[in-house]
């Protein structure tokens, strides 16, 4: 599949509005206005759900057919995520060393629960808090889906389902995530209860939309289900019901703008930090805890909190080429006796 760039953009923005969540608190000085758009960042994990589940149905739908692919989908999904969490769990296990050395333990690091996050389950029902790296909790949920979407392409070809029928079971499926939330305020409530059944409903939602898109419906009325859903959620509509539905009409609006001349989002720096989005989403978290421990102080200046921001861009830079991508090859290298043989040459044959 060719690489739609905007959705990789769309990454980076995602995972940048999450770095702003997480640290709004500790900017001295911050605006009411913009602590109120920080404070919705929680959403952008939906948009990683949702873009998740578009882009690896693209991608894998047609190869995973054959059931003997399924052990190189889950290598490659592996691949990608577990090596650089293994890394940060590592710095966050340093950290924990050294508060523990200096007096000041941090229930935040509960070593007897760290072989559940090493495994990426902690977000299975094992846990009833955040832990360790806060935000590797979607991590969890996402090796889960990752290990169910066989399961669902075998059993399920969206290609053969008329388009009201992908269309409704979207639309049921959101509506199940609404009701399964039980009145929950926000998308971004009770994460232990809510987290898995989330992402799982997400997801499928994302490989559907990557079906319609598939059938490049009118770019009109994808653009207008968003706006429509945007007023809803505006006007009172439920957060848990408003916001998935919000965001699934304008990914694959998105989708099907994606290429077109002069787009916003296909320029080289805003991909790049969609390319780095990853160890930016990994990495932010446990770098604001480091970060402000020697300063002992509840609220940063602006001019340190850019100083952090640009700790988060360099660390991302460095951990996406230096352990992200070197990781990936390492462990998606076939060894030596799998390789295809080269054909031997005969004299007088070229090569």
């Amino acid at each position: 599949m060719t690489e739609l760039r905007a959705l990789t953009s769309l990454r980076g923005i995602a995972a940048w509005l999450v770095v702003l969540y997480h640290i709004r608190g500790g900017i001295a000085g911050l605006p009411p206005a913009a602590e109120a758009v920080f404070a919705k960042g929680y959403l952008a994990v939906d948009v990683f759900f949702l873009l998740s589940g578009f882009v690896i149905w693209l991608t894998w739908h047609e190869r995973l057919r054959d059931p003997a692919a399924i052990p190189h989908f889950l290598q490659k999904r592996i691949a990608r995520i577990w090596p650089l969490h293994a890394v940060m769990l590592g710095m966050a296990v340093a950290l924990a060393l050294l508060l523990r050395a200096t007096g000041r333990d941090d229930p935040a690091f509960p070593f007897a629960q760290l072989p559940l996050h090493l495994a990426l389950v902690q977000n299975w029902g094992f846990t009833d808090t955040l832990r360790w790296n806060d935000p590797a909790w979607s991590i969890s949920c996402e090796l889960a889906a990752y290990l169910l979407f066989p399961l669902l392409v075998l059993s399920l070809d969206w290609r053969r389902v008329p388009t009201p029928v992908l269309i409704a079971t979207a639309a049921a499926l959101l509506l199940a995530l609404h009701l399964a939330m039980n009145g929950a305020a926000t998308l971004g409530e009770d994460i232990r209860r809510y987290g898995l059944v989330r992402c799982l409903i997400e997801f499928a939602v994302g490989s559907i939309l990557a079906a319609l898109y598939l059938r490049r419906p009118l770019l009109r009325w994808t653009a207008t289900v968003a706006g429509l859903a945007t007023a809803g959620w505006a006007t009172g509509l439920p957060e848990t019901l408003a916001a998935p539905v919000t965001f699934a009409a304008a990914l694959l609006t998105l989708g099907l703008t994606a290429g077109l001349p002069h787009h916003p989002l296909e320029g080289r720096a805003i991909h790049c930090l969609g390319e780095i989005s990853y160890a930016t989403y990994l990495s932010h978290f446990l770098l604001w805890k480091a970060f402000k421990l020697p300063l002992a102080a509840p609220a940063l200046s602006p001019p340190l909190v850019a100083l952090y921001l640009a700790l988060v861009l360099a660390a991302s830079l460095a951990l996406y080429h230096g352990i992200e991508r070197p990781a990936q090859r390492l462990l998606l290298r076939r060894p030596r006796s799998l390789r295809p043989v080269p054909p031997a040459t005969h004299p007088g044959s070229p090569g």
